[in-house]
């Protein structure tokens, strides 16, 4: 049984990724700040300081696939970059292979074009975290070793907010946001997470950021 060990698997996608991998028989491990309230049968949970190498390197050990569905908030504002620089790292050496979840900011909005973040309406309160994640994908794409990695970046209405249900039919894409005939960008929490886990499963994007909506 292979595993997978998310960093941020409480959170909104972490936690849709674990309940996925979990249902396809994964041995599922979530490392968070804190323990959840609402914990998923069957995953194993551990908490501890994510800016603490030992964290990372016990994050790493042990894993098949690390997933990244961290969210540069908090603590992680200004941080994630590194950390998430780190945990590559650490992932190159063991041979584990790496997925993160980015999000849609860094996305253009046509082949060529500008990106959703550098539009006039994108959300101010949302701009630093489009950004940071961005960062992210330029380091991981700027990698000249063998590192496994892979990008996803979600529809743009992709939240909380928006859990919406699982329908099992979506789109994948590159660097361009999808959206459908109204020019609407969404996809549910667990869609997204059954493409994520299809990627971790088979193998189609290594080195490469995709994106996923209906």
């Amino acid at each position: 049984m292979a595993t997978i060990a998310i960093l941020g698997g409480t959170g909104y996608a972490g936690s849709h990724i674990a309940a996925e991998a979990l249902s396809r028989g994964f041995h599922v491990v979530s490392w968070s700040r804190s323990l959840p309230s609402e914990p998923i049968e069957g995953v194993t949970y551990n908490h501890g300081d994510l800016l603490n190498e030992e964290v990372l390197r016990s994050v790493v050990d042990g894993a098949d696939v690390v997933v990244g569905a961290l969210s540069p908030r908090g603590a992680l504002d200004g941080s994630l970059r590194f950390l998430y620089s780190q945990v590559a790292d650490l992932a190159q050496k063991a041979g584990v292979r790496l997925g993160i979840v980015g999000g849609a900011g860094s996305l253009r909005v046509e082949e060529g074009g500008r990106t959703l973040a550098s539009l006039p309406d994108f959300p101010e309160e949302f701009r630093s975290e489009a950004g940071q994640l961005a960062a992210v994908l330029e380091d991981l794409r700027s990698r000249s070793d063998d590192l496994q990695w892979f990008f996803v970046s979600p529809a743009g209405n992709f939240g909380s907010y928006n859990p919406g249900t699982h329908t099992g039919h979506f789109r994948l894409g590159g660097d361009v946001l999808l959206t459908d005939e109204n020019g609407v960008s969404e996809i549910s929490g667990a869609d997204f997470a059954q493409a994520f886990v299809d990627e971790i499963e088979t193998p189609t994007h290594t080195g490469q950021r995709f994106t996923v909506a209906y």
